[in-house]
């Protein structure tokens, strides 16, 4: 199945702890079926201290499922995505406006 969120695309969190804020995409793990949302779904990881760093406690973004996560339109608003073709090109496009998102 096509990926309906990609890596940089601007999303809301729907539920969970982080729900109601707004992030952007950092990597998307299909096979998992989750997403890293930069500054969201943040936890704490201690690290041992190493030539290269310098350990401690360190914040790390964890994953979110991508049924949490809704794309937001051209309004601001979230929206769910679709597809259709547009001439010999599959497209992507906002449920609520109708608007392609990646051209």
């Amino acid at each position: 199945m096509a990926a309906k969120l990609k890596k940089g695309d601007k999303v809301v969190v729907l539920t969970g702890k982080d729900r109601g804020r707004e992030g952007t995409i950092l990597s998307v793990d299909p096979k998992a079926n989750k997403a890293v949302v930069d500054g969201l779904n943040m936890a704490i990881r201690h690290t041992r201290q190493s030539a290269q760093s310098q350990g401690g406690r360190l914040p790390k973004a964890l994953p979110i499922d991508l049924s949490n996560l809704a794309l937001i339109d051209a309004n601001g608003k979230p929206t769910r995505v679709g597809f259709r073709m547009e001439g010999d090109k599959k497209v992507r496009f906002a449920k609520t406006t109708g608007d392609v998102i990646d051209a």
